[in-house]
């Protein structure tokens, strides 16, 4: 048996991340390994791993927290090294910035496929263009045999700025369950709003400052005087978690609006929660590719997203597109759009479908997990 293989024979991926909390990237990985079972998986947080585990139905998945404090994690590499050595992995696959340093111990523990991916940038560097964090992309990447982008604009940022050559980088698009994520789920007994009576503008996302939550309050309240009519109809559902959860609800609270929105924090059933969406709000100052995006496009809503990293990939605007393309940090822009697609029902619906309909033909689930499927085998023996 060589290296690769476990107990049952089959290869061993480590994903390797900052931290295993609710999120888009994580989200991603709880995809990729509920739907990969030809490979065993172990997911290892360089901080800590939270109950967003339990979406993990992949039977035997390891999960180790390594509890890392902030600052730099030198003195975390021999714990790293030592765990590789002890499980032996076919791969080993970092996620961003956070927990890209940790290549360094794979490459010494040799382990024979090593793969980062980049999926979008913090707010501390939008667009990724602070020359100390490309310096230590290409320090921390020497070791690296295949880099993922999820976006042409990540793609370009690795084979541009950062410097890594195009072979070594591969683009490999999220993809979405759409049968998980499709029109006309039942609403859960707590859902506040009620079809046609109501119309809802939503979003899903963790509530930090990369995603620009006060952003969508904003223009959301804008509709007050911009749709004063529909203003009394009009809802806001805001799911996720995070450090400005509470300002958002200050916010609308102070604007008298409390009563008009619903932030219940994370949910654990977003994807019957998406289909009551009318409209899909997306403010963030930065993205890769957005599986909450892409799950509600399959869920059947109309978007409007911010026109940053691949979100013009997901969302074609202008005649004949799928969607509203917007200005980051600009709440009058995302309020006036948000404001055509509240006046014209038809233009709703045109979105919504064509949304769905580019969902499921060009952003599959099973397109994203064959393609990382395939890279993963060709991990080469120890």
């Amino acid at each position: 048996m060589t290296a690769t293989g476990g107990e049952d024979g089959r290869p061993l991926v480590v994903h390797l991340l900052h931290r295993f909390d609710t999120g888009g990237l994580e989200n991603g990985v709880v995809n990729l390994i509920n739907h990969l079972p030809a490979f065993r998986h172990a997911v290892v947080a360089v901080t800590q791993i939270t109950a967003f585990k339990e979406r993990v139905k992949a039977p035997g998945t390891r999960f180790i927290a390594l509890e890392k404090p902030p600052g730099q994690g030198l003195w975390l590499y021999p714990r790293v090294y030592r765990l590789l050595r002890e499980l032996r992995p076919a791969v080993v696959h970092t996620r961003n910035l956070g927990a890209m340093e940790f290549q360094l111990p794979a490459w010494a523990a040799r382990v024979p496929l090593r793969v980062h991916s980049e999926h979008g940038w913090d707010v501390g560097d939008l667009g990724g263009v602070n020359r100390a964090n490309q310096r230590l992309r290409r320090i921390y990447g020497t070791g690296v045999h295949r880099f993922v982008a999820l976006s042409r604009a990540i793609e370009t940022y690795l084979t541009g700025p950062v410097g890594f050559a195009p072979a070594r980088v591969q683009r490999i698009c999220n993809g979405v369950d759409t049968q998980r994520f499709k029109p006309g789920a039942e609403a859960p007994p707590d859902w506040p709003y009620r079809r046609g009576e109501h119309l809802v503008v939503g979003a899903v996302g963790r509530m930090q400052a990369v995603k620009d939550p006060l952003n969508l309050v904003d223009a959301f309240l804008r509709l007050r005087e911009l749709r004063p009519a529909d203003w009394p109809r009009l809802r806001l559902a805001m799911l996720g978690g995070g450090p400005l959860l509470e300002a958002a609800r200050a916010r609308l609270a102070e604007a008298g609006a409390a009563g008009q929105a619903w932030l219940p924090g994370d949910r654990g059933d977003v994807a019957a929660l998406l289909p009551q969406f009318d409209v899909f709000a997306l403010p963030s100052q930065a993205e890769g590719i957005s599986n909450t995006l892409l799950e509600a496009m399959a869920c059947g809503c109309a978007p409007v997203a911010t026109d940053v990293g691949g979100n013009p990939e997901l969302v074609q605007s202008g005649e004949g597109g799928n969607g509203l393309l917007v200005p980051a940090r600009d709440s009058a822009a995302l309020a006036a759009a948000l404001a055509r697609l509240v006046g014209d029902a038809p233009l709703r619906a045109r979105l919504a479908e064509a949304s769905l309909a580019r969902a499921r033909a060009e952003f599959s689930l099973d397109t994203m997990v064959s393609a990382y499927g395939a890279l993963y085998a060709s991990a080469p023996a120890r």
